[in-house]
């Protein structure tokens, strides 16, 4: 299974991209900061790192740098807010495949990364699109985006969604006020994210 390690000190950001990759079939690990994505990349030799650069202390092409600089061997790919054409040529020299808008949508992302991987992330066939020049989802045609992907997604999300459920309740029946919110936000972001809000 590929493996991913998501960088950002938001929660919010790390679960919500977190989802998009499980959903992908990628195997997640976060980090919260810097330095905690450099001791996880160690660790984990992760296929994939993706990094907001919009929230995280340290700027983002030179966290990659330092990345590289310690032997990750990691494809890297950044999200940003407003990707400017400066952090983007920054980005660019330090590695990074594409510096994605955010809020991530998820077919962008999925169809993004099934065109530059193998293994169970890229078991759908998609068209191959250059999105390193895409600054929003209206960039993209609607041929861009497989209605199979789409299809994909959906069933994935009904799948999991008993787990997500039982998350909630076996976590307010332990009386885990942090837990259930976590589940809470997990599936909320997943179920916006996939048009069930």
């Amino acid at each position: 299974m590929l493996t991913a390690l998501v960088v950002d000190d938001e929660p919010e950001g790390r679960w919500r991209v977190t989802d998009l990759l499980t959903l992908g079939g990628w195997d997640v690990v976060q980090a919260a900061g810097p330095q905690e994505s450099l001791r996880q990349a160690a660790l984990l030799e992760p296929d994939l790192i993706v990094v907001d650069a919009s929230t995280t202390r340290m700027q983002a092409p030179a966290l990659l740098r330092r990345l590289r600089g310690v032997g990750s061997r990691a494809r890297f790919l950044l999200v940003v807010a407003d990707p400017s054409e400066v952090l983007r040529a920054e980005a660019a020299a330090a590695g990074a495949l594409a510096c994605l808008p955010k809020p991530v949508d998820p077919r962008l992302l999925l169809s993004f990364l099934r065109s530059r991987t193998t293994g169970p992330a890229a078991q759908v066939p998609l068209p191959a699109v250059d999105l390193v020049d895409i600054e929003s989802v209206e960039d993209l045609h609607d041929d861009d985006i497989d209605a199979d992907l789409d299809d994909r997604l959906q069933e994935i999300y009904v799948t999991s969604l008993p787990g997500r459920l039982s998350a909630i309740t076996r976590s307010a029946r332990s009386g885990d006020p942090v837990a259930v919110a976590s589940a809470a936000f997990t599936l909320a972001g997943t179920s916006g994210q996939l048009g069930h809000p």
